[in-house]
């Protein structure tokens, strides 16, 4: 067999991009099809409802439901503040006070005189999605958002942490088999998103997060530091919603590991300019992998090339299970023939040369292809 089909990592200098930007519940779009849009441009929005407080308030005061109208300062639709007086009864000419404190900020939604409650509800938080990447509207999702597309330089990473950032690119190492000390972390990276070579750990992490680091690039990071810096194990659900200041994208695999040449290179390129980078992942089912993004609609199309998912002979691969997890090869051949495996399952299998000269034979499903 001459060629065979499996999934590819994009690591493309030019390429077509494109991008939803959806709403989690029904709200509006801001832009129209053919809009240009930039990174921080908010293109839908919607308004997620406040939380419900129920006030017991003919309770609170010792009174009827039937009687609670005649106490009450508010009706339904007010606005009302925070410790703001809902209800008061006075006794004794006035000398004693009862009232019924607001817990919240927010709105009178209803006032029921036979539970004897008002329903408090907090102001709606407003929910606004941004363009992400600068680029055309292609087309509107009434109601729930955009898809946008753009050209220009896309890679893709094996895991990540944190969501969508955005910030000028600044590579702070030498080469690919360089790992950045915390000693390289000055003021100046605030809000930066940069290169930090073939290795980073917990204290850099740290320092990256005291300076104001917006995300930081790696070709490895160890489990123990991902622990250190989140407080908990990683499992296999999706990536992205961690509470941390700065997205991380690990483009190899865990432990020292070297980035792969063309991936740094490629970033090299683009040192100084604006990316968007988002570390969500998912290895499961809807596979998602974490992105940086560079657009720039001046790309001539005729330098776009389609996507080639073809395993064959000549073809650089990554490799994504243990023992060579996070290898970079060249194929060398693909026999025809099943070949058995330690587990004595059966597979059909691929000849790898490694970046050291080795070669080595693993099985087709260990391997990604790397689309250049």
């Amino acid at each position: 067999m001459g060629q065979a089909y499996t999934p590819g990592l994009k690591v493309s200098k030019y390429t077509l991009i494109e991008k939803e930007r959806l709403l989690p519940i029904k709200g509006k779009t801001l832009v129209e099809k053919g809009d240009e849009v930039k990174p921080f441009d908010i293109v839908a929005s919607a308004e997620l409802p406040g939380n419900v407080y129920i006030i017991k308030v003919a309770g609170k005061m010792g009174i009827l439901p039937a009687e609670m109208e005649k106490f009450l300062l508010v009706k339904e639709g007010d606005d009302i503040k925070q410790e703001q007086v809902l209800a008061e009864k006075k006794s004794l000419f006035g000398l004693i006070r009862d009232t019924v404190k607001s817990p919240i900020n927010g709105i009178v939604e209803s006032i029921s005189t036979v539970t004897g409650q008002c329903v408090l509800r907090m102001q709606p938080q407003p929910i606004n999605v941004l363009a992400y990447i600068g680029g055309i509207v292609k087309e509107v999702i009434p109601e729930e958002g955009v898809i946008i597309k753009t050209k220009g330089s896309f890679i893709q990473g094996i895991f990540g942490l944190g969501g969508e950032r955005m910030g000028n690119l600044k590579v702070i190492v030498s080469g690919p088999e360089k790992s950045a000390k915390t000693d390289d972390l000055s003021d100046d990276l605030k809000d930066k998103i940069i290169v930090a070579g073939s290795h980073t750990d917990y204290h850099f992490i740290k320092k990256a997060m005291a300076i104001g680091v917006k995300g930081i690039i790696t070709a490895g990071i160890d489990d123990a530091d991902i622990k250190a810096l989140l407080g908990y194990e990683i499992g296999v659900a999706i990536t992205g919603n961690e509470k941390i200041p700065l997205s991380i994208v690990v483009t190899e695999g865990f432990g020292m590991i070297n980035m792969a040449k063309q991936t740094f290179e490629l970033l090299r390129s683009l040192d100084g300019k604006f990316v968007s980078i988002n570390g969500a992942t998912q290895i499961r089912a809807g596979v998602i992998r974490p992105e940086i993004i560079a657009t720039d609609l001046n790309y001539s199309d005729e330098h776009i090339k389609a996507p080639e998912y073809f395993l064959e002979k000549g073809k650089n691969i990554r490799i994504i299970r243990n023992p060579y997890f996070g290898e970079i090869a060249k194929v060398v051949s693909l026999p025809s023939k099943l070949q058995k495996l330690e587990s004595e399952a059966m597979v059909r299998v691929v000849e790898v040369e490694l970046e050291n000269g080795d070669k080595v034979i693993v099985p087709r499903a260990n391997v990604e292809i790397i689309e250049g």
